[in-house]
């Protein structure tokens, strides 16, 4: 099949977002399928106000419709909800093909910590986007109940997958600071919920790992922590095997890409008992979720290492990839 993924988030970018649809686009073309990305970088784009390290395509409609029209794609994904996204939900509405969408992000809860506009105009704007789609793929039946309950139609299940081979316990060794080493990994925004990471008091060493609109903020008002900035690959997969818990204080996340990366790297995780982590952590198994994020880190230093090791080699991205496709809606061209 000859796939077509418009997609508002992508290098440079630095998402789980990113990540996942660069994956599942490697594991379906070792399938046999051909995979055509249309990302910002094809256009001419401004940055995203309150967030400059995303860039939005500006007036994409009539090169996105060129693109599907030279590509003519059996299957069309639209990945997020942005200009790109808008123009191919606009083309595939004109032209009457079917088209299944994602929902990965919660952005009406990110645009009410940027703005005070409430929810329910929010979802009402993200509801009309994926009313059409043939299959709105979220990550978890949580979610699935969550959005159902915002009257979303259409709701598949698509589980994220993880390296086994880049995130393994066999990384360990790159940090040497005083222990316990406590680790965040991702964006460094309003909405990741990282003050309280930050905030906790236990001794030991604290790293940040990401950028984000927040980075030179936070790194001035919490000296005492390691602000390294976005890693990726093998120093990376060094940083998450290096430490002893990995902390995850979003409340916002529909899935949590990094928590699976984290357990993959023999690493227990602490988190809040919210959707995403609640749906992917075994609790006293792979780490601990609590309202007292603190006592959740404390619990789960004494977590046997190999266990979250051997949940994460049950998620394999391939098997991600086959769900996927199984998702997709073909187009019946004349």
């Amino acid at each position: 099949m000859r796939i077509a993924i418009p997609t508002d988030a992508w290098h440079p970018q630095v998402s789980g977002v990113v990540t996942k649809f660069e994956r599942i686009a490697r594991e379906i073309e070792q399938m046999g399928h051909e995979v055509c990305f249309i990302t910002p970088d094809m256009f001419r784009t401004i940055p995203c106000p309150t967030y400059p390290q995303i860039r939005l395509a500006l007036n994409p409609r009539k090169k996105v419709a060129g693109i599907l029209d030279a590509f003519a794609p059996d299957c069309i994904h639209l990945a997020t909800e942005g200009p790109i996204g808008l123009a191919a939900h606009s083309y595939c509405l004109r032209g009457n093909y079917p088209f299944t969408s994602s929902y990965t992000t919660r952005f009406p809860e990110y645009i009410r910590l940027r703005f005070p506009i409430p929810l329910k105009i929010s979802y009402s704007w993200f509801r009309w986007f994926h009313k059409a789609s043939s299959g709105v793929m979220v990550s978890t039946s949580a979610l699935i109940s969550e959005l159902s309950g915002w009257e979303f139609k259409n709701l598949v299940k698509w589980t994220p997958g993880v390296d086994t081979t880049l995130f393994s316990p066999a990384r360990k060794g790159l940090l040497t600071d005083e222990r316990p080493i406590l680790i965040y990994v991702g964006r460094v925004a309003v909405e990741k919920n990282i003050e309280k990471f930050l905030d906790l008091n236990l001794g030991g060493t604290k790293y940040v790992v990401g950028h984000g609109p927040d980075f030179a903020r936070l790194k001035a008002k919490y000296p005492q922590a390691r602000f390294v900035g976005a890693k990726s690959g093998e120093e990376l997969a060094g940083y998450y095997a290096s430490a002893d818990v990995f902390v995850f204080p979003s409340k916002t996340d529909t899935f949590g890409l990094v928590i699976l990366e984290a357990l993959a790297s023999g690493v227990p995780v602490a988190a809040y008992p919210v959707r995403g982590p609640l749906e992917i952590i075994r609790q006293g198994d792979t780490g601990f979720m609590e309202e007292d994020l603190g006592r959740a880190v404390v619990r789960a230093l004494a977590i046997d290492r190999g266990k979250c090791r051997e949940f994460a080699l049950s998620l394999s991205w391939k098997k991600s990839a086959r769900e996927f496709i199984g998702n997709l809606a073909p187009i019946r061209r004349k």
